[in-house]
């Protein structure tokens, strides 16, 4: 048994979007960084599996599932503005939201104690019925949903950290009170929602958490939310499992983002949720990688991101 897991497959690159901020070249270039550090060789490796029509309908709408098998094959289609397909994105993708179900599994039954997801397209935009903001599978969502009706956790905890706010998530679980969603991000800021009156709706209400930052904002700003908010959140929740949208483009060097973390503010973020994680579910964590647009800053943070993960005692 491993303390933390990696999830990372060549698979990832298949999904060719072109001159785009979202290349593949934004995983490979950072499993060539991470594969060098210390601490990576008692990284233990998972495969992600394709995750199963079944998986993906726990979130997303049977339509939009048939609308993207019933695209050519082979070609090139935009399904948003922002949000590219081509020969090879639907197998990335569904191997993308099959890693966060990998991930969950191995976190459930001990095989590992946290997991991070390193995959792309990122997740936390894709609503049910469609694709958006360079996201086409809600990586997250279809993880926490199988995790609640399939793993046989009662409760579970999101943190959404990436610059931008998880709309696709908060949609997902805004009525269910199993899912505690909490977001730090900038704002206001694309996709325009996340502000913090929004908390929820029904049984749901006073689990979605938002806390909108200015533009700016740095390292003390995120670690006072964190202490000041999204730990008692989490305290108050009890999750048997914390899942984390790791985005990484809040970083100062990002060229989409517009905040002034630096790349130890993320291990410093993480490390505050592995002792959450340590205090009320034995340590499990999966993490599953959002955004993050500078090749150099996205390789650095998630190294240190990881780095936090491991310093968690492995499973006995």
């Amino acid at each position: 048994m491993s303390g933390t897991c990696l999830i990372y497959d060549e698979i990832f690159l298949g999904h060719d979007t072109g001159a785009h901020p979202e290349s593949g070249e934004r995983v490979r270039h950072s499993y060539e960084v991470l594969s060098k550090a210390p601490f990576a060789a008692a990284l233990g490796r998972l495969d992600p599996a394709r995750a199963s029509r079944e998986d993906l309908l726990l979130v997303h709408e049977e339509r939009y599932l048939d609308l993207l098998d019933g695209l050519p094959q082979g070609e090139y289609a935009a399904l948003d503005p922002d949000t590219m397909l081509g020969p090879g994105s639907l197998k990335a993708a569904r191997s993308a939201a099959g890693a966060a179900v990998t991930a969950v599994e191995a976190v459930t039954g001990g095989g590992c104690r946290s997991v991070f997801c390193m995959v792309r397209p990122p997740g936390h935009h894709a609503l049910a019925g469609r694709a958006m903001g360079f996201c086409i599978f809600n990586n997250i969502a279809v993880g926490a949903a199988y995790a609640l009706e399939r793993a046989g956790h009662e409760r579970v905890a999101i943190i959404d950290f990436d610059v931008h706010h998880g709309n696709g998530t908060q949609d997902a679980f805004y009525s269910d009170e199993r899912a505690l969603f909490v977001s730090l991000h900038q704002y206001p800021f694309y996709p325009g929602t996340g502000a913090a009156g929004e908390t929820g709706s029904g049984k749901g209400v006073g689990k979605t958490v938002n806390i909108p930052l200015p533009a700016g904002s740095s390292e003390d700003v995120y670690l006072e939310a964190f202490a000041g908010t999204v730990a008692p959140a989490v305290e108050d929740h009890r999750p048997s499992l914390i899942l984390v949208s790791a985005g990484f483009d809040a970083h100062r060097a990002d060229p989409i983002g517009g905040m002034r973390l630096e790349s130890g503010s993320y291990g410093k973020l993480t490390r505050m949720i592995v002792e959450l994680a340590d205090r009320l579910c034995d340590g499990r964590v999966v993490s599953v990688l959002e955004g993050g647009y500078n090749l150099d800053a996205l390789a650095e943070s998630i190294s240190a991101h990881v780095a936090a993960l491991a310093t968690s005692k492995p499973v006995a």
